[in-house]
């Protein structure tokens, strides 16, 4: 019978490989030629220039093979909420034309600079309070932790990067999708410890969809004169910046 040191060696063994695998992956991964629009609620307008630059993260800020399964496990278990959905009998659609082969629901704008894909469009379903077609349907994954504070708080509270994501979705892709900025977003989250569901409608903020297209505006036109824009914070040790990939290259550099 193996003991248990001999399981651990084994566990470790094809952890490692498996790991290795998933970062060598995520490294041939090309960089996004575009801001998307999933990203422009974080806070840092200089971060987003590093991102939106493809500028090399700090050594050793790269994700580790743990934090990309997660990644995936992520994605796989928003095509699961997709397949609950549609057993519910909500006319969710990931794809134009329903086809698994065409294109993904999204916007891109400034010449395609700015670019953002949705989950999903929900063209019909079950008579809920509020809910209106076509809706955008947006889906997250998350830890107990982070799913009881969105959960009791709502998501724009808890999440306002996710809200700020699906204020600009609704704002780019309401001329393409008629009515997708006057009804409001279904917004899923799955708890990934206890497969608990929260749901929530989350109304078109005009305001703040609008803040996020400036803010994409002048990361543009400062990465387009070569300029770098303020720093989030004044010290490196500030909560946002000890979180960053780009912390030591951005504390490197003259303010």
């Amino acid at each position: 019978m193996m003991d248990f040191n001999s399981r651990a060696q084994t566990a470790d063994h094809v952890n490692g490989a498996i790991d290795t695998a998933l970062v060598a992956q995520d490294a041939d991964r090309a960089s996004r030629p575009y801001l998307g629009g999933s990203r422009l609620g974080h806070p840092c307008e200089r971060a987003l220039q590093f991102e939106f630059t493809a500028t090399p993260k700090d050594e050793g800020a790269g994700f580790d093979g743990r934090i990309l399964r997660i990644f995936a496990i992520g994605h796989v278990l928003e095509d699961v909420a997709v397949d609950w959905l549609r057993s519910a009998g909500f006319d969710l659609q990931t794809r134009k034309g329903g086809d698994q082969a065409g294109q993904q629901f999204g916007f891109s704008v400034a010449g395609g600079r700015v670019r953002g894909h949705v989950d999903g469009v929900i063209l019909d379903g079950p008579s809920i309070p509020g809910l209106g077609f076509p809706a955008l349907w947006e889906c997250k994954t998350m830890n107990a932790k982070s799913w009881r504070a969105t959960s009791s708080k709502g998501v724009t509270a808890s999440k306002p990067v996710y809200a700020a994501q699906m204020a600009i979705y609704q704002a780019y892709m309401d001329a393409s999708l008629p009515g997708v900025a006057s009804n409001p977003v279904l917004f899923t989250a799955i708890n990934k410890d206890t497969a608990e569901l929260h749901h929530e409608l989350v109304p078109f903020d005009a305001a703040l969809a609008q803040r996020m297209s400036d803010r994409a505006v002048r990361v543009l036109q400062a990465t387009d004169a070569g300029e770098l824009l303020p720093r989030i914070a004044s010290a490196p040790d500030f909560y946002e910046c000890r979180f960053c990939p780009w912390a030591q290259r951005c504390w490197g550099l003259p303010a």
